[in-house]
């Protein structure tokens, strides 16, 4: 009780408060804005987070993750443009609501249906990262190194039709990683004589320009296109109550948004397709769905901000990053010398309770927002791509020289910018580059760690019972991801070719 009434008396701050709304308010906004989104938004402000406040800076990036997917249901239900990928669905069984005169029903079916999937996400976080920290506390390098590597595997998996190049991906992730001074030796790595990669690869210039940059050169490159914006007449509060008429599927897809958050690599985008497929199969109007059912919205929705909060649980408890957005707010925490894991709850708890408190009310905040400003936001929607694309790209440019002061930085951003550009061009996933920068010291220095306590002995991993499980689960894992991918790829024999 004295650990949850020290993030009350954080959240009491104005200074918190503040930051907490205008973080909300802004990612609602930005979600509404098609190819903008949190991820653009975030590598944006994460130079301006390292001056703040570790409290403020991290709830001002939570505020933009959260909001944005709220917001992103804008477009989808008034323009039926998807405000980012995960809204998709939402778009999909909007359409026929738009068509038949009730776009506030699926608006109010949209906002109901989040607010309960990120209120249960955030009180998941709250029963499940202590625990969670208290049992790794038990783990050692062993342990550690298992879980990371773990976590890169889950992000191969979840990537399903594109993991080969979700692998490659992430090999070259984890080969920038290397670039720097080894910490064992003090040799340098691939470094050419350049100065600037001597501690590495800057993260900051490097997400800025593989995600800010990049998506500003996709805008600049597009047409932009005019849709009809659909005016929402009436109380939003009057559907809120008609998501408790599908409790299965409202709980059901909280809480397995909830499970996928927890686990790395899967992300909103794959855990929203599953927890479609699943509602679909067993709603008694499963044959509505994709034609406008009210379960179809409440699935994506509640599935998409269920997500967020939980991805939150690893960090937390592990150390862990599982997706590309706590990945970058990790650098958040290593700026200040916050260390995320076990320790973080006996030395920083009025931070971690803080965090608590201010996910909660920030949901708080967001539904009041959008229910007197959902029709002035949606004209967001109809930005210019280009006009965008040039806001992005000189916000970037900016927030990347400010970040250390280098043009050399500046440069670095301007590489990562092209490349990802062509990478987004053949549809290649650039999570795994992020993960695999963020992740690969993590897995060099604990299996360095763990091996040289066994004096290289490589059955330490098997040895250890906890590690040992991970490694035995994960085999099972491959295996039978392989097998899968093995019989998609077998051709089918339906005919033969008669040479006589």
């Amino acid at each position: 009780m004295e650990f949850l009434w020290l993030g009350l008396q954080q959240l009491a701050d104005p200074v918190v408060f503040f930051t907490m709304c205008i973080g909300a308010i802004l990612g609602v906004v930005v979600g509404a804005i098609p190819g903008a989104g949190a991820a653009v938004t975030i590598s944006i402000l994460l130079p301006t987070t390292f001056s703040m406040d570790p409290l403020n800076g991290m709830t001002l990036l939570l505020g933009v993750y959260c909001g944005a997917a709220y917001g992103s249901a804008i477009p989808a239900v008034m323009i039926n443009t998807p405000g980012s990928p995960v809204a998709v669905l939402t778009a999909l069984e909007a359409k026929p609501f738009v068509d038949r005169g009730e776009a506030r029903r699926a608006m109010s079916l949209a906002y109901s249906s989040s607010f309960v999937g990120g209120v249960l996400a955030v009180l998941a976080l709250m029963v499940l990262t202590l625990p969670l920290a208290t049992v790794a506390k038990n783990f050692g390098s062993a342990e550690f190194a298992m879980v990371a590597i773990a976590a890169l595997v889950l992000v191969i998996i979840g990537h399903g039709g594109r993991r080969v190049e979700a692998t490659a991906a992430l090999a070259f992730g984890l080969f920038l990683a290397t670039i720097g001074i080894e910490t064992a030796y003090s040799t340098q790595r691939y470094t050419f004589g350049f100065l600037t990669f001597l501690n590495g690869i800057p993260l900051v210039p490097m997400v800025i320009g593989l995600f800010a940059m990049s998506e500003a050169l996709i805008q600049l490159t597009s047409r932009s296109t005019v849709h009809p914006v659909v005016q929402l007449k009436g109380h939003f509060f009057q559907g809120f109550m008609e998501v408790f008429r599908y409790k299965r599927t409202l709980y059901g897809s909280s809480f397995f948004g909830i499970f996928c958050g927890i686990l790395p690599g899967v992300g909103e985008f794959l855990a929203q397709q599953v927890s479609y497929v699943v509602a679909k199969r067993f709603s008694k109007e499963g044959h509505m769905f994709g034609k406008g059912a009210p379960e179809g919205i409440i699935v994506s929705e509640a599935t998409n901000n269920a997500v967020p909060p939980a991805a939150l649980i690893p960090m937390l408890a592990l150390g862990i990053p599982g997706e590309e957005l706590t990945a970058m707010m990790l650098a958040v925490f290593l700026v200040h010398n916050v260390i995320p894991g076990p320790d973080l709850f006996v030395t920083r708890p009025e931070f971690v309770a803080g965090l608590y408190w201010t996910l909660l009310f920030m949901n708080v905040v967001i539904i009041l927002f959008l229910l007197v400003a959902t029709n002035t936001i949606a004209k967001a929607a109809l930005i210019n791509k280009r006009f965008l694309g040039v806001a992005i790209l000189t916000l970037s440019l900016i927030g990347t020289y400010a970040s250390g002061y280098r043009f050399s930085d500046v440069g670095i951003a301007m590489v990562f910018a092209v490349l990802g550009y062509i990478l987004r061009s053949h549809r290649w996933p650039l999570t795994p580059i992020l993960l695999g920068v963020v992740m690969g010291p993590i897995v060099e220095n604990r299996m360095r760690q763990a091996l040289g306590g066994a004096n290289g002995d490589l059955t330490i991993f098997v040895t250890r019972p906890i590690s040992g499980i991970i490694v035995a689960a994960l085999a099972i894992l491959i295996f039978f991801t392989l097998r899968g991918w093995l019989k998609g790829r077998k051709p089918r024999q339906d005919w033969q070719i008669n040479d006589t």
